[in-house]
């Protein structure tokens, strides 16, 4: 497992805490939070897929495309964006346009996955976000996965009741 920093840890918390609420209100358990370079949290987010059955209502996506609206990437590259899950390759792909300098996770995709398989809700991607990453022209940290096991209970209980 990783080193995390007390910032990292403490977020970590929060982020697995917030995707927990998320499955108590019957929202798919993935949660996201941005912090400045200082560790202030900027903004949260949870998964929009609800009330619309938006498909890509990703946390990480939204919080992105709300991140990106409100500050140049410049800025965004000493954030850091704490996930509950790690990011699908579209989420993925919206921090690295975005301009975010570094992520942390809990739940790895392939181990989301094993957990939900092909459920029409969350047909998950076996694709580290490494690797969207690594093709890309400039660097993003990851660190990951960390607190797994903590980020997959929410997981397996929600998505069994849900039909997975």
């Amino acid at each position: 497992m990783e080193k995390l920093n007390d910032t990292d840890q403490a977020m970590m918390e929060k982020v697995i805490a917030l995707a927990n609420q998320l499955a108590e209100d019957g929202i798919h358990p993935f949660a996201a939070i941005l912090v400045d370079g200082d560790g202030e949290v900027l903004m949260e987010q949870g998964n929009a897929y609800l009330p619309d059955q938006d498909m890509t209502g990703h946390a990480e996506r939204v919080l992105m495309t709300r991140a990106s609206k409100t500050w140049r990437p410049d800025f965004l590259a000493s954030c850091t964006m704490y996930v509950s899950a790690e990011p699908c390759c579209m989420c993925a792909g919206s921090a690295y346009w975005a301009g975010l300098g570094r992520v942390v996770y809990g739940l790895s995709e392939h181990r989301l996955k094993t957990i939900t398989g092909n459920h029409p809700e969350n047909p998950t991607l076996d694709l580290p976000c490494r690797v969207v990453f690594g093709s890309g022209q400039r660097d993003v940290e990851v660190i990951g996965p960390v607190l797994e096991d903590e980020a997959a209970k929410v997981h397996e209980t929600f998505w069994k009741n849900h039909g997975a």
